[in-house]
């Protein structure tokens, strides 16, 4: 149906055309990144634009069936008529790419019938590519990916920069900005759980989640339902993925907050 070693030099071309631009090139040619908030809170960067046009360009060649829906192109309709959609998110971590840091990774991802077909994640930065197609597991760097099967949720390692006192019975590690990166941390057994109690969009999950599941591990929204995508609304309300042994637990711990915070939505 597709050429995946065609899909895979896509989204590493998108990746290396967002890493010429990156302030944190130590080789870059002190290019003035030009960024700028999309509404309060919600910055983007003319590296994200350029991504996007090359990926709905190259993509759309690939796959011309296809639909399209991407973080940074106007919605429309047209999508929710297609059982093929790409799902992309050109820049995820755009803060930490304005900043020269680390964190950020390019996302895309194939839905068919409302569920991740392929996922890729392209973080050049940290030289990772990241991929998984369904039924057939989840790679990093051409390395088979097995999830964290952690035990016990006490000391589960989770990617932030600061946990709320009612969880400070957890442990924090690394958090790069990207929450599709956080969620491959689960993929790579770098982390146990990531737990988000907001709303969000699919563009920022889906190839994450698909790899995350591939390599064994648990995903769900953060009531422990199953995620589905190309919705007329592309929201959902908050991201669990975890060491499948610790996901009750977990569903457990954030449940009355994340019913408290939809009934004040």
């Amino acid at each position: 149906m597709i050429d995946s070693m065609k899909l895979e030099q896509i989204c590493r071309e998108a990746g290396h055309m967002a890493l010429r631009k990156w302030p944190g090139d130590p080789n870059g040619g002190g290019h003035a990144l030009e960024s700028w908030e999309k509404t309060p809170g919600s910055p983007v960067c003319e590296a994200d634009l350029e991504v996007d046009n090359f990926l709905r360009r190259e993509l759309g060649l690939l796959l011309p069936a296809a639909g399209w829906l991407s973080e940074e192109t106007a919605d429309s309709e047209e999508r929710l008529d297609k059982g093929l959609i790409w799902l992309v998110d050109p820049i995820d971590g755009t803060r930490d790419y304005i900043r020269g840091r680390k964190g950020w990774a390019v996302s895309v991802a194939l839905i068919s019938a409302g569920r991740p077909l392929i996922g890729s994640l392209v973080a050049p930065a940290r030289e990772e590519v990241w991929t998984a197609v369904a039924g057939r597991g989840a790679w990093l760097n051409g390395q088979r990916l097995k999830a964290s099967t952690r035990q016990e949720f006490t000391g589960a390692r989770v990617p932030v920069h600061d946990l709320p006192k009612e969880d400070r019975d957890l442990t924090k590690v690394e958090q790069p900005n990207s929450i599709a990166l956080r969620v491959a941390m689960v993929a790579d057994d770098r982390a146990d759980l990531v737990a988000t109690v907001r709303w969000g969009f699919e563009w920022d999950i889906a190839a994450a989640a698909l790899i995350a599941r591939e390599a064994g591990a648990a995903v769900t929204d953060a009531f422990g339902q199953p995620l589905a995508y190309n919705k007329r609304d592309p929201r959902a309300f908050g991201l669990l993925v975890s060491a499948p042994a610790i996901h009750s637990a977990a569903v457990e711990r954030l449940g009355e907050r994340a019913r408290r915070l939809v009934g004040n939505g």
